[in-house]
């Protein structure tokens, strides 16, 4: 990210920040068997995500995989927010369908760590920001489900998947319409020009969530929660445009803010319990009576609070 850019974000030309402290993000990562090192399973991460977080104020670390649920709770504790980066499709047996015959490859062990990660980050009301596959991420971890194909799903919409080599990462395929009241608009303002790199899309949305941004087609682009400090995805790929893009950059450095400030005295009273009871309902769509005050009025079955807690 080059200097004048920076500094219009209102950054220290150095890279200290004007916050209280310099927050702790974790990043998840994915994994891939080696062909130039003897076929050795390595963890990966696209570098452009921790620098953008990093170049914007964030300590990012690397989360991987194949930890036990002990030992990633132990990581999640010491962190101020999370970040779900793009990857591979999600399994769909974690929304309750079964496998479409296009659906790419999928990590199950990524998405075990991703959902637990997710849930407990949106019942703390930790800062989440997720980009593409971790927007998805957090639609699913609320109880929402995915187009597991857009196109064979939905005829009616455009394409949406622009991948390379074939594309150029940054390349803008569509503007979006977000919404005037949103967190996201504060960031980048209504009317926005992305890149677009996905097969996937938000069908049922989860409980919490707001749509806060469709392509012209209609298909959900961004999504947030809007009971909570900081909880947003999106479906495009903000990294790729945040080194020359001023408002791609305004939404990390929004995220890093969050994660900065003050998010632990701010979740609304009982919304842990609260989540969870309206994960399991949209899950098993059924109506979401408001949680008050300790109480509840919806008895959710075995196989839905696995799916939610």
């Amino acid at each position: 990210m080059n200097r004048d850019l920076r500094n219009q974000l209102h950054l220290e030309v150095t890279d200290g920040v004007p916050m209280v402290h310099r927050p702790l993000i974790g990043v998840t990562m994915g994994r891939e068997k080696s062909q130039r090192f003897f076929g050795l399973n390595l963890f990966i991460m696209n570098q452009t995500y921790v620098r953008t977080l990093e170049q914007l104020g964030a300590l990012p670390v690397m989360i991987p995989l194949h930890m036990t649920e002990a030992s990633l709770r132990g990581i999640f504790e010491r962190l101020d927010g999370l970040f779900l980066p793009g990857g591979e499709d999600i399994d769909p047996a974690n929304y309750g369908a079964e496998r479409h015959d296009l659906l790419g490859a999928t990590d199950k062990e990524r998405d075990r760590t991703e959902l637990l990660l997710t849930r407990w980050a949106v019942e703390r009301g930790m800062p989440v920001l997720g980009v593409c596959r971790g927007a998805q991420m957090i639609n699913v971890a609320c109880g929402g489900s995915l187009y597991q194909d857009i196109l064979s799903d939905r005829p009616d919409l455009t394409k949406h998947d622009y991948f390379p080599p074939s594309f150029e990462r940054y390349r803008i395929s569509h503007p979006i319409d977000i919404e005037a009241d949103s967190r996201l608009a504060h960031a980048l303002g209504q009317i926005h020009e992305v890149n677009s790199m996905h097969h996937q899309g938000l069908d049922r949305i989860g409980y919490g969530l707001r749509v806060v941004a469709r392509a012209d087609d209609g298909l959900p682009e961004a999504v947030e929660a809007p009971a909570l400090p900081y909880v947003v995805g999106v479906q495009w790929h903000p990294e790729e445009l945040a080194k020359t893009d001023q408002m791609s950059a305004n939404l990390f450095y929004d995220f890093v803010r969050a994660a900065a400030g003050p998010w632990r005295s701010q979740a609304p009273e009982g919304w842990a319990q609260q989540f969870r009871v309206g994960c399991a309902a949209v899950v098993n769509s059924q109506p979401v009576t408001e949680y008050r005050n300790g109480e509840h009025s919806i008895e959710y079955q075995p196989a839905y609070e696995q799916r939610c807690n």
